[in-house]
């Protein structure tokens, strides 16, 4: 009987020692929850826009949307309720050589990014994941790389290093890489 008694009492001892780990708190837990709480304070001072009425991202992509499934006539037409800001670049090879330059229509925008989420989660009674479809039919990704469009409609994708600016610049002398840099 003394025996299962120590035995019992060891045991005890065993989970309370474990018990009390799980309400220990680490350096980690501490800074995350010290960044958390700086999070919040800035996103209080400083919050996400919510005036913003219309997108130029979601519209390159619903123009682009067309243009690619070989409707251009209707991606040309679409209309833009605000003035679309005119923005310059300049396309770079992997060497660093000036590829092309180019006047941009509005904005530039990410060929990664979509219209609709990739998946949906809903539950009724376990989680499920479903796949939703690109807006051409498609499933998966898209390479990453930008696109953008032209003043006179032409469209541009790449995967490449560019430059990005509103204001006109001329880049005019390039620094070559070369192998071993």
């Amino acid at each position: 009987m003394k025996k299962v008694t120590i035995i019992a009492v060891t045991l005890i001892m065993i989970m309370m020692l474990f018990a009390g780990c799980d309400s220990e708190t680490t350096g980690s837990d501490k800074d995350i929850q010290a960044t958390n709480k700086v999070a919040d304070i800035l996103q209080g001072n400083q919050p996400t826009p919510t005036d913003i009425t219309y997108s130029l991202e979601r519209f390159n992509h619903i123009r682009r949307a067309y243009w690619v499934n070989g409707q251009r006539e209707k991606a040309m037409s679409i209309t833009v309720p605000i003035q679309r800001p005119l923005g310059y670049i300049v396309l770079f090879s992997d060497s660093g050589a000036v590829v092309s330059k180019f006047v941009v229509d509005g904005k530039v925008s990410s060929l990664t990014n979509y219209l609709t989420p990739i998946s949906e989660r809903y539950s009724s009674g376990s989680y499920t994941l479903d796949w939703l479809t690109d807006t051409d039919g498609t499933y998966g990704d898209n390479p990453s790389g930008i696109f953008f469009f032209t003043p006179d409609g032409k469209y541009i994708e790449w995967t490449g290093t560019y430059l990005f600016s509103d204001i006109p610049f001329d880049v005019t002398d390039p620094i070559l890489k070369t192998e071993g840099q």
